[in-house]
């Protein structure tokens, strides 16, 4: 399977450095990492990030509080319908939707593909459309939602992945792609992980923000994206648990699996300008290489 790293939306929130670690300006820069898989089956999209009718009519379909907090960057050029169609697919070709979890900035393009397949874990679809509160009733909005026909969800719970709870099987899809309970973040977050026959990627989703809290032995993350993960997340214990775990498995050099996440504009850069579809653990070592290097030089000329 090929796999397409895709930028599907930029948030870019006061803050600078205290969201992303290397921007100089008084402005971060935070991605949707999104991802397209080629299959036998057609296309698979993991996440939408923000969609066509997001650009068009913003307030109407997001929450102006989210708007303003994360100065959401609504580029019609960013969406995964025009990227799709720019690396010459057909926006039809895209028969199944994978989400990691269904905040706004992950759903807004649900819309764009209405006649896909939408899988998600029970828990996520449960917690969406019983949302009380002010965080919960704007981080799932209706507006993304109701008008998906097609939805296939999953009760957590069985075959294990690198000592995960992993979900096998989803309808209409080849094996090689799997969801990865990691709750915390939202009661049913979970990762995408997709065996490409060279090793594994793990969409981690918004199971952490900042590479650096993957690349040592102890956490490392800048206050502002500190505090948004702590404000977002549903249950913090389990959510840094989940980050701990995953961080285990990130350092593991026999592991021949390459996490990300949705948020890090240096990781995604790194995996897209690699052009990665999936890590041995050989060369595991030269994606975290790069993505550490990228980070320097960006801190360099931010600093310059």
């Amino acid at each position: 399977m090929r796999v397409h790293h895709l930028n599907c939306g930029l948030m870019a929130p006061l803050g600078g450095a205290l969201f992303d670690g290397v921007s100089a300006g008084p402005t971060a820069k935070l991605a949707c990492h999104c991802l397209l898989i080629e299959t036998g089956q057609g296309l698979v999209l993991v996440d939408t990030g923000f969609g066509m009718k997001d650009v068009r009519h913003p307030h109407a379909r997001i929450s102006p509080f989210f708007i303003w907090l994360d100065n959401i960057q609504f580029d019609p050029e960013l969406t995964a319908m025009s990227q799709i169609e720019r690396l010459g697919f057909s926006t039809w070709d895209v028969r199944h939707i994978v989400m990691t979890h269904l905040d706004f900035d992950h759903t807004g393009g649900l819309e764009d593909f209405p006649w896909a397949e939408v899988h998600v874990m029970q828990r996520e679809l449960d917690a969406a459309s019983r949302a009380t509160g002010f965080r919960d009733t704007r981080r799932y909005p209706k507006g993304h939602l109701d008008g998906v026909r097609n939805w296939r969800s999953y009760r957590s719970g069985g075959e294990r992945w690198f000592g995960f709870e992993a979900v096998r099987g989803l309808r209409g899809l080849p094996p090689e792609i799997l969801l990865v309970s990691l709750p915390g973040h939202t009661a049913g977050h979970c990762g995408v992980a997709i065996d490409t026959g060279g090793g594994w990627l793990l969409h981690a989703g918004d199971s952490y923000f900042f590479r650096h809290e993957m690349d040592g032995p102890e956490r490392r993350c800048p206050a502002a994206t500190r505090a948004y993960q702590r404000l977002m997340a549903v249950d913090y214990g389990l959510h840094l648990h989940n980050q701990a775990r995953l961080r285990e498995l990130y350092q593991d050099p026999r592991a021949p699996i390459a996490v990300f996440c949705t948020h890090d504009i240096v990781e995604f850069q790194a995996l897209r300008d690699m052009n990665i579809s999936g890590l041995t653990p050989r060369a595991a070592a030269p994606y975290r290489a790069a993505a550490g290097a990228r980070a320097a030089g960006d801190a360099r000329r931010a600093s310059a």
